[in-house]
């Protein structure tokens, strides 16, 4: 059968981070694309697809029929991992959701802190967040990858457990060595820098000034414009 399948381009982006035959484990899979493409594409033979509300389940169900993949994808209901055992996968996505929710569920699963495990996490908020999580409870992030949809711009953060735990401020985790060598780095970090400048203004203008939060929304501007640099360095400009 000759497959059409096409992916928005944020979850092409985690598609291009699963690896031939990896057993992957979709959470918050929604309308299963992911794993349907995946597997009409012939990287993965088998995936879990798991969400929290029985609605979109019943869309992947639709979709999983439509291609006759019902022996190649299982549904589970529940919230994040705990529908999965940890036997059976050795990559786990996770899309489509807060920085806060990804950690609440890799917190709640802590065998996915062994580095036999590829997380492929694309947080839609909260991204600092995350990253420092990571890095404090030992996962190693092992590549960014960057994109921009319908004028959003995504990031896919791939991480893997069984690395040393570091404490890393939160203003230097708006950044990583590993974003800064993705593909369109300055574009993605350009547009953050324009947020958190928009955000330091209306700190400034707050009548009661919070000089904990504007000391750091000080050192997020100045780590990001130190970025930018960074690149525009390593370029040659």
């Amino acid at each position: 059968m000759d497959f059409n399948i096409m992916l928005a381009q944020r979850l092409q982006l985690i598609s291009q981070q699963v690896d031939k035959n990896a057993r992957l484990a979709d959470i918050g899979t929604d309308h299963a694309y992911l794993p349907v493409y995946l597997i009409a594409n012939k990287i993965i033979k088998f995936a879990i697809a798991s969400d929290i509300s029985s609605g979109p389940l019943e869309k992947a169900r639709e979709n999983i029929k439509k291609y006759g993949f019902e022996d190649n994808i299982s549904l589970r209901l529940g919230s994040g991992l705990e529908k999965v055992n940890p036997s059976e996968c050795d990559t786990i996505s996770i899309a489509g959701m807060g920085g806060e929710t990804i950690v609440d569920i890799l917190d709640e699963a802590k065998w996915t802190k062994n580095k036999k495990y590829k997380l492929i996490l694309q947080p839609m908020t909260m991204v600092y967040y995350l990253r420092q999580w990571l890095y404090r409870n030992g996962y190693e992030i092992i590549n960014e990858s960057v994109c921009k949809q319908s004028k959003k711009r995504y990031v896919v953060i791939t991480a893997k457990g069984g690395a040393q735990k570091k404490d890393i401020p939160l203003y230097d985790c708006c950044v990583s060595k590993q974003l800064l060598k993705a593909d369109n780095a300055t574009d993605y970090i350009e547009a953050m820098l324009k947020k958190e400048s928009n955000i330091l203004k209306g700190l400034e203008k707050a009548k009661n000034i919070n000089n904990d939060r504007l000391f750091l929304q000080l050192k997020i501007i100045e780590r990001l414009n130190k970025s930018l640099e960074d690149i525009k360095n390593d370029n040659g400009v």
